[in-house]
């Protein structure tokens, strides 16, 4: 997940949003998790195993969790919170709620409170194996767990450690009998190494996986057995270690169980191997939605500083193009320096700047959707992390940019409270009023960080979010690692997230011809390859957005690209 933001034509800078680093985590020391994982894995390939002829313990059958064809689907995610990664296990719980959002009510747990008969109580329960219990860790999963998972036709999708915990509390045999493979002799490592896995194929798309050196903690290879009484085993999606050229079965499933090699919430890009999770939730959720691939762009950083005559003419341009898209405006522009203005403070209201409103009102009338892109879109007189200047900096976010160039997040702003960031958005929503414009109903987070109080107060005055958002550590459990702990997450279609909020999506960037930040340029040709991966997702969107300043021919082109894949574009207000 990108961090950052860049040099435009103008001289000034590109305002990108940005979302966390790039491991989508922040406040995780994933080197070391990765480390503690691959000595657990060596650990346990060295223990005795049970052999697939032992005998089984006898389980009672579990009922199906079988939902009326009008009723909402019920997800149940648990999650592991022990060990000294055990803060992991609620972002990871977090995002995989996020996506199941999309699909109904969510519960979430920590798998150490898992009763009987609680999986039989819900449409589909995923669980979240991110803290690997071996050796002098001990297992919190409760043996219940376990034994429902392996008697109830409930759908499971698992993701990470501990199914070879499940086989050997079942029973191997059990297991092995009933699912086709045996992960009691399956390990992250292929030769000694976890490899280098970069690539994961689903639904006909080559996905990528980009790992940093030394942070791979590998993904599990199953043992699939063949032979009489082995059950088939589907291969969903196949992994690529381009270490070897050895392939494997990355997410496979057999009777009710979904089994994902890894947790595939770190290091996501707009192509990345998360969209296999995004699309497999449909399985076990919806499993009757039909193929439909939607599109959806907005105009971004629009100020009362903008030219009038660029706006007018992305007007024609979309309209003759029977495009609708949603415009993003800050209200109120504002240099606190001088950065633009030859060292003078300029602070530009709406109202102020009536060619500009009257070119707003030009755009709505040709099918544009107006949105609210924070108060001022930058904070104070401070740089953060660049000038101070409006569509630059974070509003409601400390940031700084260290000798890396790599955008580093600080944490929430000092003054951040639920009354300060509703006077933000009340002054926000009366500079509209004052220039004569309708209330924007949909909004966007300054550079897509604010804190979880922000993101409330936001819920509680527009109807939607159009972003990328930051979920913080303590929102599930109460107790947080630390204030600028999180999670970021982008989405390929709606989702009703942990916060209670209705959150549109954004999934396959922006445009910027230039590099910024250590992130290089991104051309039309690399929104629509995002595009084009995403199509592995059955009910999608690909969602993007544009600077104004920029020529009208590259968002043509990134248009016209994502018409040819079979994408409609659609409105922000029919999501």
């Amino acid at each position: 997940m990108a961090a950052g933001a860049g040099a435009a034509d103008n001289d000034r800078r590109s305002g990108h949003e940005t979302v966390g680093s790039r491991a989508g985590l922040s406040g995780i020391d994933l080197k070391g998790w990765a480390k503690a994982q691959a000595k657990a894995d060596k650990a346990r390939k060295k223990q005795p195993r049970a052999t697939t002829t032992a005998t089984a313990p006898s389980l009672k059958a579990l009922p199906t969790a079988v939902a009326a064809p009008d009723a909402t689907p019920t997800t149940l995610v648990l999650y592991d919170t022990a060990g000294a990664y055990g803060h992991l296990g609620e972002l990871y719980a977090m995002a995989a709620a996020n996506l199941a959002g999309h699909f109904g009510s969510v519960t979430t747990k920590p798998v150490k409170q898992y009763t009987a008969g609680m999986a039989a109580t819900y449409s589909a329960v995923i669980y979240i194996g991110s803290t690997y219990y071996c050796c002098s860790t001990p297992d919190e999963v409760p043996a219940a767990f376990y034994q429902d998972v392996s008697t109830t036709t409930t759908p499971v999708i698992w993701m990470g450690a501990n199914i070879w915990n499940m086989a050997n509390s079942v029973g191997v045999a059990q297991f092995t009998q009933k699912y086709g493979w045996d992960p009691t002799t399956s390990y992250y490592e292929d030769g000694g190494s976890v490899g280098t896995v970069t690539q994961v194929t689903y639904r006909n798309q080559a996905l990528t996986r980009k790992i940093p050196a030394g942070q791979d903690g590998g993904v599990l290879r199953p043992n699939i057995l063949t032979g009489p009484g082995y059950p088939a085993v589907t291969t969903l999606a196949q992994g690529l270690d381009s270490s070897n050229g050895h392939t494997f079965g990355w997410a496979v499933r057999s009777a009710n169980l979904t089994y994902v090699g890894e947790i595939p919430f770190a290091y996501v890009s707009e192509t990345d191997r998360v969209i296999v999770v995004e699309d497999l939730l449909f399985d076990a959720l919806a499993p009757d939605t039909p193929e439909r691939h939607r599109a959806m762009f907005r105009l971004e950083d629009i100020s009362p500083d903008s030219d009038p005559a660029e706006l007018r003419a992305m007007a024609d341009s979309l309209f003759a193009q029977d495009v609708p898209y949603g415009i993003n405006v800050i209200p109120v522009y504002k240099d606190p320096n001088g950065t633009y203005n030859d060292g003078v403070a300029q602070t530009i209201t709406l109202a102020q700047r009536p060619q500009v409103v009257s070119a707003l009102k030009y755009m709505l009338a040709r099918g544009a959707v107006l949105m609210n892109h924070g108060y001022t879109h930058q904070y104070g007189n401070a740089a953060n992390p660049y000038n101070g200047v409006t569509g630059d900096d974070f509003e409601f976010y400390r940031a700084h940019v260290d000798t890396a160039d790599n955008v580093v997040y600080d944490g929430p702003v000092a003054e951040d409270s639920t009354a300060w960031a509703q006077g933000r958005v009340t002054s926000a929503l009366a500079e509209f009023t004052a220039a004569g414009l309708p209330k924007p109903t949909l909004w966007t987070t300054p550079h897509y960080a604010g804190s979880a109080t922000d993101y409330k107060v936001i819920s509680d005055n527009y109807a939607a979010r159009l972003e990328r958002s930051l979920y913080f550590s303590g929102t599930l459990g109460g107790t947080s690692a630390g204030p600028n702990t999180f999670i970021g997450q982008f989405f390929p279609y709606v989702v009703k997230d942990v916060y209670g909020t209705k959150v549109l999506p954004e999934n396959i960037g922006n445009y910027e011809p230039d590099p910024y930040n250590n992130h290089p340029p991104r051309l039309p040709a690399d929104l629509i390859a995002a595009a084009k991966s995403n199509l592995a997702v059955r009910d999608g969107v690909a969602s993007f957005f544009y600077h104004p300043y920029f020529p009208t021919q590259p968002l043509k082109d990134t248009i016209d690209g994502i018409k040819a894949l079979g994408y409609t574009f659609v409105s922000p207000t029919s999501l």
